[in-house]
């Protein structure tokens, strides 16, 4: 189990490394459109698969939090 949250960890910040090599490169290049319309999809994608990782960690946040204010009363 912990590998599997070590690689969701490496997965995050490679996507997050990738998302920005994407933005230097669509900003420092001039790109065909259909290269830059590729580019920008990859982007779309891999923001998207950062945003649900960053809500499931706020979710076992959450969830970590409630269950220790929950501890604590009794």
């Amino acid at each position: 189990m912990a590998n599997k949250k070590i690689s969701k960890s490496v997965d995050f910040e490679g996507s997050l490394k990738e998302l920005e090599e994407i933005v230097a490169k669509m900003e420092g290049q001039e790109l065909s459109l259909e290269a830059a319309l590729a580019q920008f999809e990859k982007g779309i994608s891999l923001a998207k698969q950062c945003q649900i990782t960053l809500q499931n960690a706020k979710q076992r946040v959450e969830k970590l939090i409630e269950e220790n204010g929950d501890n604590s009363a009794q």
